[in-house]
């Protein structure tokens, strides 16, 4: 698949403006039976990446994914993702913080979450709800104990941007490589497929009034998207704003990124010593000698 993915990936430091970029690109594929082949070759590839990373051991890849609603989060994760080793990968989804976790930094719950070395780590929705969400919706910050005086005085959202990068460059200094997906969505797409979830008994628990009511917010969340992506996106922790109204051309994207990040790492089995050579050349033998027992 030929794709400059790099298109979609936010500059460091550039002023996002979400309207000027496309919910809706040309496919990459030319009919239904090509895309289904098409994925299915990524993730074929992934599957076999992700079992030389979980053997190389030496880097972790955590993957996060944000949108507004009916965006497609859960269907990309699960295409893209079907083929990967369940053993070496987690999906985390994060709904409203705990009693405990109100006790604690907005970072905290998401760090115990994190991809230990070999794994890959995928985020539904993150830490980043703490600067999109809260703050198209500032009334949640009364409830997370936050000092007045730190609320109050006026740079709370600059402040919680320098902790989240200050603290993916520590990760990456470490070996997590952390890839990051916006999933921009039009507003006449999602009433669409709200307007689905309703026609589809079987869909129809996905949709609340609650959904209706954010739809209200839906400027103020382009805006506190376009604050938040500006000011996060770095070399070392990319946002890549992937058109999402085409499911399909969406889970193509997001593979292909993420194929391009594990290819990046330079990914190999572990080569086997002198000793280790020697020590199952020893196994060896024990085995065979229990063919003549």
């Amino acid at each position: 698949m030929h794709f400059d993915c790099d298109a979609l990936c936010v500059q460091e430091g550039t002023n996002v403006n979400l309207s000027a970029l496309p919910t809706l690109v040309k496919p990459l594929y030319s009919s239904r039976e090509e895309y289904k082949e098409m994925l299915a070759l990524q993730v074929e590839h992934l599957r076999k990446l992700q079992n030389v990373h979980y053997a190389d051991n030496r880097f972790s890849l955590l993957l996060i994914f944000q949108a507004m609603d009916a965006a497609g989060k859960d269907s990309i994760i699960r295409h893209v993702m079907t083929g990967v080793n369940p053993q070496g990968c987690q999906v985390f989804s994060f709904k409203h913080p705990s009693a405990e976790e109100l006790e604690h930094d907005f970072l905290w719950r998401s760090n115990r979450c994190l991809p230990e070395r070999g794994h890959i780590g995928i985020f539904n929705r993150s830490y980043y709800e703490e600067v999109l969400i809260v703050r198209v919706h500032p009334e949640i910050l009364s409830a997370e104990g936050i000092a007045d005086e730190v609320i109050s005085g006026g740079k709370i959202w600059e402040h919680r941007y320098r902790s989240i990068v200050d603290m993916e460059t520590h990760l990456y200094r470490n070996g997590t490589r952390i890839v990051k997906f916006f999933l921009h969505l039009s507003k006449a797409e999602q009433r669409k497929r709200f307007l689905s979830r309703i026609d589809a008994p079987e869909k129809n628990w996905k949709l609340s009034m609650a959904d209706i009511e954010e739809r209200k917010y839906w400027d103020g969340y382009m805006k506190a998207y376009e604050a938040c992506l500006g000011a996060t996106s770095t070399k070392h922790a990319p946002w890549y704003v992937v058109p999402a109204d085409d499911k399909e051309n969406a889970r193509l994207i997001v593979s292909r990124v993420i194929l391009d990040t594990l290819e990046s790492l330079d990914l190999s089995y572990p080569l086997s010593s002198e000793s280790r050579q020697k020590e199952l050349l020893d196994i060896r033998e024990q085995l065979k000698a229990e063919e003549d027992v």
